[in-house]
């Protein structure tokens, strides 16, 4: 009935007519009340409607809750969208099944309610997806002192890190596709929170408050210096989302100059900020791409114009994901599941609050880029 106060557990002990301690005992300890005694209590149970103490206050009295929190840092369908994500729960759900128990996912949307909603979740620990340098998601999670860890970034004091050297990655990644080629592109992450598609020349990767996207501008600016190409020149593409869909459009305008209706967004592309084009369009030979999704996409971007990939497109993506594989992408390797495990570990299994672990990842070369170019014949004098 609407309305009707919730049977508590003395009232079941006055219907039972025993003490409140045995009602207790006949939901928690069964085995610590005789039967004919526990059939009484579970009769006046039913009798009022009582299926058993609130389990959240049975947390309180613990101290725990027996539930892993984790941080998205991205709307709640992201989890069940983005591949990768994907492979990050699962990992950290094999752990939480070895330990019995539940996974908790905190969305967070960049709203003021974010903090609060961190500092009322009812979990023990705290795994965070990457996120920017300055979410006061944070300062919330330190707040609580519940053990804490930070998947790829950032690298704050009191709260683990998860992640590999994006930078290392990115500069041989990066090497991979641009080598042999004379106008490069890279196609990039969100810089920050407000997720702006846009186009630029001499991207200032210190200017990326998400760390994850800042180290691999930096390793794919290292690269390029490597091979003696001007970064300054270089137009990076940074789009809103990691999606196949949403990096096809994007890819289709970096290789057809003429094609100015098509954009990340679908609302006439990418602003562009500056930097010189070239031919007066954008047309490029080859394309670093953060993510194996966008990068497939500036894969089904080149079939449908008909550029061969790579004698005239070349195209790296990044987690060997199995549609990378099928595809012959070359990519950089390392397991987002082992990742999520690690984690999870960090944070159950702790040996210091302030754990840094950095997974291993190798470069896993194939068809989409083309071979180093032959050294030439050496000379006398040319040292080395």
């Amino acid at each position: 009935m609407p309305g009707r106060r919730r049977a508590t557990m003395p009232d079941v002990a006055r219907e039972a007519g025993v003490s409140t301690m045995t009602v207790s005992y006949t939901f928690s300890r069964p085995e610590r009340v005789a039967d004919a005694t526990r059939r009484r209590v579970l009769d006046a149970a039913s009798r009022l409607g009582y299926s058993g103490p609130d389990p959240s206050a049975r947390s309180l009295r613990r101290g725990r809750t027996a539930t892993l929190g984790v941080i998205l840092g991205e709307h709640l369908t992201y989890a069940f969208d983005d591949p990768q994500a994907t492979q990050f729960l699962a990992g950290i759900s094999t752990v939480c099944v070895e330990h019995e128990l539940g996974l908790t996912l905190i969305p967070i949307t960049g709203g003021a309610q974010d903090a609060t909603r961190v500092r009322e979740a009812a979990v023990d620990a705290v795994v965070l997806w990457t996120t920017v340098d300055d979410d006061p998601v944070l300062d919330a999670v330190l707040q609580r002192g519940l053990p804490a860890v930070v998947h790829g970034a950032p690298e704050r004091p009191g709260i683990g890190l998860v992640a590999i050297d994006d930078r290392a990655a990115a500069r041989a990644v990066g090497t991979a596709a641009f080598t042999a080629a004379r106008a490069p592109a890279v196609l990039s992450f969100p810089l920050d929170r407000a997720r702006r598609p846009v186009l630029l020349y001499g991207a200032d990767p210190d200017a990326a408050s998400f760390g994850v996207t800042r180290h691999r501008l930096h390793g794919f600016a290292d690269a390029a210096a490597d091979l003696g190409l001007d970064w300054a020149r270089i137009p990076v593409v940074v789009v809103a989302r990691n999606d196949r869909a949403e990096a096809g459009a994007a890819a289709l305008r970096l290789l057809d100059p003429g094609r100015r209706d098509v954009g990340t967004q679908g609302d006439g592309g990418p602003e562009p900020d500056g930097g010189p084009e070239r031919d007066g369009g954008l047309r490029v030979d080859a394309v670093a791409a953060m993510s194996d999704e966008m990068a497939l996409g500036v894969l089904e971007a080149a079939h449908s114009l008909g550029t061969a990939v790579p004698a005239r497109l070349a195209v790296t993506g990044w987690d060997d994901s199995a549609s990378a594989a099928a595809a012959g992408l070359t990519t950089v390797a390392h397991s987002l599941r082992e990742q999520g495990e690690l984690c999870a570990r960090a944070v159950l299994e702790p040996c210091s609050a302030t754990v840094r672990t950095a997974p291993s990842w190798r470069l896993v070369t194939r068809t989409s880029t083309r071979p180093p170019p032959p050294a030439g014949p050496r000379t006398p004098g040319s040292g080395g």
